[in-house]
């Protein structure tokens, strides 16, 4: 008897918790379980009672994506831009770009949030927007673009608050381009705003090689080796410019060698 009661009472609290409770408190729990199979019958049950609550598609594409199944994922997220697109463009160019690497459609996302938004600087998912098109650009190899790019994310954001790694890209960029003394110049600008950004000590490395100045390489590449563990990183995505120690040393070897 107390055992049914107990079960009874359980039944009705889950009943309220999934179906009944304010639609804000479901979304916050099924928030808080994300990827659960009660996570996922409540963002269902929130989905059939408010079809229009778009965070409800939204919340519910992160487990999908977090674990890889895009097509799913993608499903609930185009679903929650075509009902609110100021909101959910800028997360789904950034999953465009940092996940599927498709980078015109990550462009065709950024570029409408823009035009929804012209009096505003967007950052999708807390990156600055011309930042995350510049690295579009510098997928997709077009370079002068880029830099065009990183460069008004720099003005965006001022050169003391810009993110370092607009300075990083921009190196990249003329080094991509032939400019080796300009692309040292970019680097340099990284490395004033923090001398612990590997990648920047190992892109004006390779372009101190390229202009034949080898003590000023090998002095970058240790600098490299030695602030490894300061390098662009994150669990669930590689970045465009991700470097790792493998490649540092072996371009040390290289130096050394000629040297």
């Amino acid at each position: 008897m107390i055992f049914t009661l107990l079960f009874f009472s359980f039944s009705i609290i889950m009943l309220y918790y999934t179906a009944l409770a304010p639609k804000v408190d479901r979304f916050k729990m099924a928030e808080h379980f994300q990827g659960s199979y009660l996570s996922q019958a409540m963002f269902d049950i929130l989905k059939m009672q408010y079809p229009e609550y778009s965070d409800a598609y939204f919340e519910q594409s992160v487990a999908f994506n977090k674990r890889g199944d895009y097509a799913k994922g993608f499903e609930l997220l185009d679903k929650a831009v075509q009902l609110d697109p100021k909101i959910h463009l800028g997360y789904s160019g950034w999953m465009k770009l940092r996940k599927l690497r498709n980078y015109d459609g990550a462009l065709s996302d950024f570029d409408r949030l823009d035009s929804l938004t012209p009096n505003t600087i967007d950052a999708p998912w807390g990156e600055d927007i011309d930042f995350l098109r510049g690295e579009c650009y510098f997928g997709k190899k077009n370079y002068q673009k880029a830099i065009d790019l990183f460069n008004q994310s720099i003005i965006n954001q001022k050169e003391d608050w810009a993110d370092v790694h607009a300075f990083v890209y921009l190196g990249l960029c003329e080094y991509e381009l032939g400019n080796y003394e300009k692309s040292i110049s970019e680097f340099q600008r990284a490395l004033n705003q923090s001398d612990h950004v590997p990648e920047a000590h190992f892109g004006i490395a390779k372009a101190y090689q390229k202009t034949g100045e080898l003590e000023n390489a090998i002095a970058h590449i240790l600098k490299a080796e030695e602030n490894i563990a300061s390098k662009r990183e994150d669990y669930y995505n590689e970045f465009l410019n991700e470097i790792y120690l493998n490649e540092i040393l072996d371009f040390k070897q290289q130096l050394t060698t000629l040297n």
